[in-house]
C-alpha cells in the first residue's frame, strides 16, 4: 500500500548539552519513542550543532554505516584506522564500522559553530572490514537534481555502502524539479535539511521527515533554498541488526 507519513521538525527528539544542540529524527540515546525506532535500515538521523572548539571525543562503533553530512562550518575527523580530515559543505564522509572502529569529531573552528547531520544505516552483514571513504560532490552536481552519493555498488561515482540502499542529495529553488522512480516496490525516507520543498504535493519545511511506503515515484518541486537527502530503502518496516 502506498502511504506517506509526515513528521514535522518540531516533533523530533532533542538534547541540549550546552556545547551540543541536537535534534533526533529517530530514537537515540536518552530519547526513546517506540513509534520512531528507525525506518527500514535507516536507524539514526541526528541534526547536530556543535559550538566552536568543541566536539565528540574518541569513541567506538561497530557494525554500522555512519554518514556525516556537513551543512555549515567544518568538522574535523580522526579515527583508529589513521584517517584524519576536515569535512565541509559538499563533502560526503562514510565510515563503515564493521568489526570495530574508534573516532573523534570536533568543530574545526575556534570561532564558528558547525552544523552537520550524522546518519546511521544498519549494514547487511556483521563483521565487515572497517573502512573510510570521503568524496566531494559540488553544489552544481546537486543543483535541480538528485545526485547519488551512496549506493551498494559505487555506481555513478558514489561511495560504497554495505546495504541495499541508495542515498541522494539535491538542491532545489524556484522552478527546479526532479523525480525519483521507485517502482512501487521500495520504501523511501525524505529528510529536508533546510529550506522548503514539495514532495509528491506534500510541503516540507527544514527538519521535516517524510516516510514513503511502496510509492511508484517521488516528485520534487517548488523549492525555496531547499537542501534534501533522499533514502531509497528496502520495504521492511524496522531496522534489523545483522
Amino acid at each position: 500500500m502506498n502511504t506517506h507519513e509526515l513528521r514535522r521538525s518540531s516533533e523530533r527528539g532533542q538534547a541540549d548539552h550546552g556545547w551540543l544542540q541536537s535534534r533526533h529524527s529517530f530514537s537515540f540515546a536518552a530519547y526513546h519513542d517506540p513509534e520512531q525506532v528507525g525506518f527500514s535500515d535507516l536507524l539514526v538521523i541526528n541534526d547536530d550543532r556543535v559550538a566552536a572548539g568543541q566536539g565528540f571525543g574518541r569513541h567506538p562503533h561497530r557494525d554500522m554505516e555512519i554518514l556525516s553530512y556537513v551543512l555549515d562550518g567544518a568538522l574535523e575527523h580522526q579515527d583508529s584506522l589513521g584517517n584524519g580530515s576536515v569535512i565541509r559543505p559538499d563533502d560526503i564522509q562514510l565510515m563503515s564500522a564493521g568489526t570495530g572502529i574508534a573516532h573523534s569529531e570536533y568543530n574545526a573552528s575556534p570561532r564558528e559553530p558547525v552544523h552537520f547531520l550524522q546518519i546511521w544505516i544498519v549494514p547487511a552483514v556483521r563483521g565487515a572490514t572497517p573502512g573510510y571513504q570521503q568524496q566531494r560532490f559540488a553544489a552544481e552536481d546537486k543543483r535541480g537534481r538528485l545526485q547519488l552519493i551512496l549506493s551498494p555498488d559505487g555506481e555513478q561515482g558514489s561511495l560504497r555502502l554495505h546495504q541495499d540502499a541508495r542515498v541522494y542529495a539535491g538542491l532545489f529553488d524556484g522552478a527546479e524539479r526532479a523525480s525519483l522512480e521507485l517502482g512501487g516496490q521500495r520504501h523511501a525516507y525524505v529528510h529536508l535539511a533546510r529550506g522548503a520543498l514539495s514532495v509528491n504535493g506534500q510541503r516540507l519545511e527544514a527538519g521535516d521527515g517524510l516516510r514513503v511506503r511502496r510509492a511508484e515515484r517521488l516528485e520534487f518541486a517548488d523549492g525555496e533554498r531547499a537542501e534534501v537527502l533522499v533514502f531509497d530503502l528496502r520495504p521492511n518496516e524496522l531496522p534489523r541488526m545483522p
